[in-house]
């Protein structure tokens, strides 16, 4: 296994959230970001997860990404005759860092499957190694793939503007981007105006992450509170809405970012696209509805404060779900590496992913 980062088929893209060095995984910080730097290495699946349910990654890929990582460290410290059982624990313990991100248990029951054609500890390091790279290299070929769907969806003949929510760029995959890949594929091409970025409460994800990631490589952005996503629109000159996700059910419902649902209602009122951009590790056609989604809800102190200054009472009532769930109803297109799905419901997607 060589000891040196994954180069994926993707050009670099001025940043990555992770690098693998075959003895050890290194995260990028996000929590400090813009503001600082800091990559976290980590050598055991213990550390993944913690990084994972800490928000030092996140984005559903790179998620799934990071704890396929996790898991190769497991089989580098498994010894002696139980180690199966070490591994084992490692996968349960990852899988339980976050629970609405599907990429997550896609990753793990690919890596676990992996495990069990396995006859000794040494073959487990070997071939859990590989399975993760592969798993890394493939989403970013995915990524590559779902910009070109997405943009021969759109069809654009002369620039257009685009707004999009939360961060679904480099950071939140294997290193090019979900539907911050389709803005930057858009941008390759001489097609894009500017980026409308909602900052993303309570994370602040847009603007830390996304404009951060869109300056640094001169991609027009404009940075606005989410509240003022619906001033944008009835503007007239957005012309698609373009988000991520974190799950997606068998009749097309989304879960994705808190906030995702309004821009949804807004885009229909408004007569603007709205386009979702994941990759079909994200679907699980398991789940009937977005009923059925498990949605994440974190500590109040993320709505009270922000970096430990505080912005309401102490004390106060918070509700504080991470994610929320988009009908199929009011999404036109959902984009994957395997293709798209127009207005989606349960028949065009049982069509496209069986």
């Amino acid at each position: 296994m060589a000891d040196s980062p994954v180069s994926g088929p993707a050009r670099a893209v001025g940043t990555v959230a992770l690098r693998w060095h075959g003895h050890s995984l290194e995260l990028l910080d996000q929590r400090l970001l813009p503001l600082e730097e800091q990559w976290i290495a980590l050598d055991d699946a213990d550390g993944v997860a913690r990084s994972i349910r800490d928000m030092v990654v996140r984005g559903a890929p790179a998620i799934g990404i990071s704890a396929a990582y996790g898991m190769a460290l497991a089989a580098r410290q498994a010894r002696g005759e139980q180690w199966r059982d070490h591994i084992r624990q490692a996968l349960k313990v990852l899988a339980a860092s976050r629970p609405t991100a599907v990429n997550l248990f896609w990753a793990l029951q690919r890596m676990e499957q992996v495990v069990e054609g396995c006859a000794t500890a040494e073959q487990a390091r070997h071939r859990l190694a590989e399975e993760a790279v592969a798993i890394h290299e493939e989403d970013m070929a995915a990524n590559l793939a779902m910009a070109e769907h997405a943009v021969g969806v759109m069809q654009p003949e002369q620039p257009l503007s685009v707004l999009t929510h939360c961060n679904t760029g480099a950071l939140a995959t294997g290193g090019y981007g979900t539907a911050l890949g389709v803005i930057r594929r858009l941008h390759e091409k001489a097609l894009l105006s500017k980026v409308y970025a909602d900052e993303t409460r309570p994370w602040l994800q847009g603007s830390r992450l996304t404009a951060w990631e869109l300056s640094r490589e001169g991609i027009p952005v404009t940075l606005n509170a989410d509240g003022a996503a619906a001033a944008i629109l009835a503007q007239g000159d957005v012309r698609w809405v373009v988000v991520g996700a974190d799950r997606i059910t068998a009749n097309g419902d989304v879960a994705n970012k808190i906030g995702t649902y309004s821009l949804a209602v807004l885009a229909r009122h408004h007569r603007v696209g709205f386009m979702v951009v994941a990759p079909s590790s994200t679907v699980d056609m398991q789940l009937p509805s977005g009923r059925d989604i498990p949605i994440e809800e974190r500590e109040a102190t993320e709505v009270r404060e922000v970096r430990g200054v505080a912005l309401a009472p102490a004390g106060v009532d918070v509700f504080n779900p991470v994610f929320d769930v988009t009908p199929a109803s009011l999404i036109d297109a959902i984009v994957t590496e395997k293709g798209v799905v127009r207005n989606p419901g349960p028949e065009a997607m049982k069509a496209l992913f069986g």
